[in-house]
């Protein structure tokens, strides 16, 4: 499995993430087959939130991977706080709450990344700080990033906390492809001009945070998989070229497009079938020509002004 830096920290991990929002939906002899297979294939990033089967997806995970010291030195492990019901939470008291819940679940000492979940539009980056430092100096943290935010949001937190934002998770795939579609439409008069993330790619890559594309085979906000749907055929029918040329599936192809870009992302897979996660595993190996980035881009219905 090919690695990378995560962000400016020297932690190298795989380019393929390990989502387990659904590992509560696997019983415990799948999440243990699961979990192993991942472990096989290079693939020991593990991405879990404290929401994630409301907290069940993280004891689960322990469960099944058996964790203990041993094992826990050769994983690298990142979750999310900040959600609540009917609220976003980056209070002091509430993300050192659910640190605190998360190893508990987790059943280890400390999280190599933890990353805020989602904007808190009353964040007081100042409380954020606070809890930043107590959490890296207790050793419970190690490294810090965020979810779903824009520049600006980066930056207002950066006001006061002192640690690297080392990871930004953001919602990309071929069909969810607005931070690269502004990108070429600059100066235009038209829709795909609008900047609705502020340029978060650009910034991302500016200032060395690795973007977490999650949803990669979504299109739409879980509307669906656009792999083998009748709503994109050219799009489809690109993809299953390609995948030919390589003999590969076209999972892999699909996730193969987001490495392709120079921007070192690091695809958040959501999948709980082996097959799947091996396959996206593959795509560590494959580097597509320019054309063919372009291609699939083009299939997908965005136009190039």
């Amino acid at each position: 499995m090919r690695t990378i830096k995560l962000g400016t920290s020297t932690l190298e991990v795989p380019v393929i993430a390990v989502g387990c929002m659904r590992i509560n939906s696997l019983e415990h002899a799948q999440a243990e087959q699961f979990v192993q297979a991942a472990l096989e294939a290079g693939a020991n990033f593990f991405d879990h939130a404290d929401i994630y089967g409301g907290g069940a997806s993280e004891e689960i995970f322990a469960k099944a991977i058996h964790m203990n010291d041993d094992i826990r030195e050769k994983i690298i492990i990142q979750s999310k706080c900040g959600i609540r019901k009917g609220m976003f939470d980056f209070s002091k008291e509430h993300i050192i709450a659910s640190v605190d819940g998360i190893l508990k679940r987790l059943n280890t000492d400390y999280l190599d990344a933890l990353l805020l979940h989602r904007p808190d539009t009353l964040v007081e980056p100042e409380e954020v700080a606070e809890a930043f430092d107590q959490l890296e100096s207790s050793g419970k943290v190690r490294h810090f990033g965020v979810s779903n935010q824009s520049p600006m949001q980066i930056q207002l937190l950066k006001k006061a906390v002192k640690q690297p934002i080392v990871a930004n998770q953001l919602q990309l795939s071929i069909t969810n492809a607005t931070m690269i579609t502004s990108g070429f439409n600059v100066n235009m008069e038209n829709e795909a001009a609008v900047h609705r993330d502020g340029g978060v790619l650009d910034f991302c890559r500016l200032n060395d945070i690795t973007i977490q594309p999650w949803s990669p085979f979504q299109y739409g906000f879980f509307e669906g998989v656009f792999l083998g749907s009748d709503k994109f055929p050219e799009l489809n029918k690109k993809i299953d070229e390609i995948a030919e040329k390589y003999n590969v599936s076209n999972t892999t192809i699909a996730i193969a497009w987001l490495l392709r870009h120079p921007a070192n992302m690091q695809p958040v897979i959501g999948t709980m079938n082996i097959q799947r996660l091996l396959d996206c595993c593959k795509a560590s190996e494959i580097r597509l020509s320019r054309e063919e980035w372009y291609a699939i881009y083009l299939a997908a219905g965005n136009i190039l002004p």
